[in-house]
């Protein structure tokens, strides 16, 4: 059910007070104009959110990419979280992993025809996109990862909001996971609520669109991500998950900020699951490979490791795992759906596309 993942430290509830006081002032200099935020003549849209963790921000820019790329040229711009280098890179073919991070790579994989930058200095990663000679024909920006980004205005803020964690009842870090307070959802023009359970029923739309507590000006959509199929790392070709995970040990080797979540959506597949869990982003060592053998060593057969697409980009290049039954799953965005919609996909898809476009102009 929404919420049921939340848990708030309430001993650290008076350092979060002072947390919030430091984050309020922040705001309020960017609301007087002390602090500036520029503004781009390009459609630059902002996906992100105001926890720390996982909201699924990765599979959702993807799905903008999707919706996108059919009738303009995209360029992504991340930070590049944990990425082994300094300054503006734009992707290639022949960049690594470690030189722009997990998810950027992932998704240029993904999306070879797409721009793919990273750039801690957003303003500098748009200036250089927007650069001819650099990004010939660059149409949209999508920023990953920046709603709390301020020096940035975009012409669309989407703010993600997980499903079982929602906004209106976490609390500010470190006593809950709330990076800012939950006023800041007002700055967005869109709101996602991601990993919603297939069967949501009206009344939970009406439910958690109450608890939001959102402004006529804000548009409300609710996402599901379905894992629908197994890539081996050493393989190519795919497979069904309903199909290969029944009565088989799993090894689920997660390095997110999310796992439970995970293993709940795998449970309707198979209840079998061993979580091997590291940090989110984490590099994997020499020592951290002889740990997933031995904890693959001792499950019985028949059995197989699972990790999602993210920890793929970090794992398949380590020596010590080609002779493991290794696949990682993936993800497929399951319709949008604007609030109140009874039908899923196509409707929902239609609405935030059209909400989008009329946001570029």
């Amino acid at each position: 059910m929404e919420g049921d993942l939340i848990k708030i430290n309430e001993w650290l509830l008076p350092v979060a007070w002072l947390y919030g006081i430091g984050v309020r002032i922040r705001n309020e200099l960017f609301e007087m104009g002390i602090l500036k935020s520029k503004s781009y003549d390009i459609p630059v849209i902002s996906v992100g959110n105001i926890t720390v963790g996982g909201t699924g921000k990765t599979p959702h820019t993807e799905y903008l990419i999707r919706l996108l790329r059919k009738k303009h040229k995209v360029a992504v711009l991340s930070r590049g979280y944990k990425r082994k280098s300094k300054g503006f890179i734009l992707a290639t073919s022949e960049t690594s992993m470690p030189a722009i991070g997990d998810e950027p790579y992932q998704m240029k994989q993904k999306f070879p025809d797409v721009y793919v930058a990273v750039d801690k200095n957003r303003r500098r990663g748009i200036e250089r996109l927007c650069d001819e000679q650099i990004a010939p024909g660059t149409e949209v920006i999508l920023l990953d990862d920046a709603f709390q980004h301020r020096y940035v205005k975009p012409g669309i803020n989407i703010l993600l909001v997980d499903y079982h964690r929602l906004i209106c009842d976490d609390k500010l870090l470190p006593a809950g996971r709330l990076r800012e307070p939950k006023e800041g959802k007002d700055r967005a023009n869109i709101v996602i609520v991601t990993k919603c359970p297939e069967d949501i029923k009206p009344m939970g739309f009406r439910v958690i669109s109450k608890a939001l507590k959102l402004y006529p000006y804000q548009k409300l959509f609710f996402s599901t991500l379905k894992y629908s199929r197994l890539i081996p790392l050493f393989e190519e070709e795919e497979y069904p998950l309903d199909e290969l995970l029944p009565h088989k040990h799993v090894l689920l080797l997660t390095g997110i900020a999310s796992p439970e979540q995970m293993k709940m959506d795998l449970e309707h597949y198979e209840t079998d699951i061993t979580p091997l869990s590291f940090g989110d982003h984490h590099y994997f060592s020499a020592k951290d490979v002889a740990l997933i053998n031995e904890t693959y060593a001792r499950m019985s057969s028949p059995k197989l490791i699972v990790t999602t697409e993210k920890d793929a980009t970090r794992l398949k290049d380590l020596n010590g795992l080609s002779d493991l039954d290794l696949g990682s799953i993936g993800s497929d965005l399951e319709g949008v759906l604007l609030v109140g919609d009874a039908s899923h996909g196509v409707l929902g898809n239609d609405r935030l596309q059209d909400d989008i476009m009329c946001g570029f102009h």
